[in-house]
């Protein structure tokens, strides 16, 4: 017997715009390398790479495989009161995983203080404390910067863009629950090793296509995808075209109401 359709598998749930992916999670090439740091006593880690690159996903999952690492402690410095919990933390005892997400955005006497503390996790050999750090590029330059010796104490997993092979899996694994037929090769070269944006490209392909949750019969998408590309494309430059265009301008043409065109918008 079928499922009902309120059993059915929906999209929202498989291609996913925020939040950590269920059926279409792929492992990242520093995936393997992730879990031993996290293994390791003491040390600090710090991950890094652009948004959307998948780190938060990758640190929930490999988190998920420790003992106690599914009782993290998640913090982020985009919210005050979290802010005031990392402040704190050099003080606190036996915190278990602590995971400050957003690190680029403390002040710096803050990352210093959580250099610091790093430092000393990392001489002790704290088997109760494991701080786990993602940023932007750079974090953990900017960490060693606040304390030099903090060198060789720290495991730093920079998150490159991911292989088109991995993109492929996501799309296929999301198309396989969906009951659907993707074009696996051209979301992910649209993607350009971006999971986040491979989940975009395969949402707004489905919505388009009218595909809302799993379908009975297997089916493919109803229009072309470079149309679908082209909507996306749109969507994204009506967020981030004022930004574009300002850091694209110099400022004597921005006074002179001068407009330049911007590479990323026009696709």
């Amino acid at each position: 017997m079928g499922m009902s359709m309120a059993e059915k598998v929906k999209l929202e749930e498989v291609f996913k715009l925020s939040g950590v992916p269920s059926y279409t999670f792929v492992e990242p090439v520093e995936f393997g390398r992730l879990v031993v740091a996290l293994r390791t006593p003491g040390r600090g880690v710090v991950i890094e790479g652009p948004s959307g690159i998948g780190k938060t996903t990758a640190v929930t999952k490999a988190l998920a495989e420790l003992p106690g690492g599914d009782q993290a402690l998640r913090l982020t410095a985009r919210r005050a009161g979290d802010r005031e919990v990392i402040e704190a933390l050099p003080e606190m005892q036996a915190a278990g995983f602590v995971v400050i997400d957003d690190f680029h955005r403390l002040e710096d006497s803050i990352r210093s203080a959580i250099a610091d503390y790093l430092k000393l996790l990392a001489d002790e050999e704290d088997v109760t404390t494991k701080i786990v750090i993602l940023g932007i590029n750079r974090a953990g330059e900017s960490l060693v910067n606040f304390a030099r010796d903090l060198s060789g104490r720290l495991d730093v997993i920079r998150f490159e863009s991911n292989p088109d092979e991995r993109v492929q899996q996501l799309v296929r694994e999301g198309a396989n629950a969906l009951n659907i037929i993707l074009p696996e090769k051209e979301i992910a070269g649209a993607a350009t090793g971006s999971f986040h944006l491979a989940q975009l490209l395969c949402h707004e392909a489905c919505v388009a296509s009218g595909f809302d949750r799993e379908q009975p019969v297997q089916a493919s998408l109803s229009l072309p995808f470079n149309v679908v590309l082209e909507r996306v494309v749109d969507d994204l430059s009506m967020n981030f075209m004022e930004t574009a265009m300002k850091f694209a301008t110099p400022p004597g043409l921005a006074e002179k109401g001068a407009r330049r065109t911007c590479i990323y918008c026009v696709g």
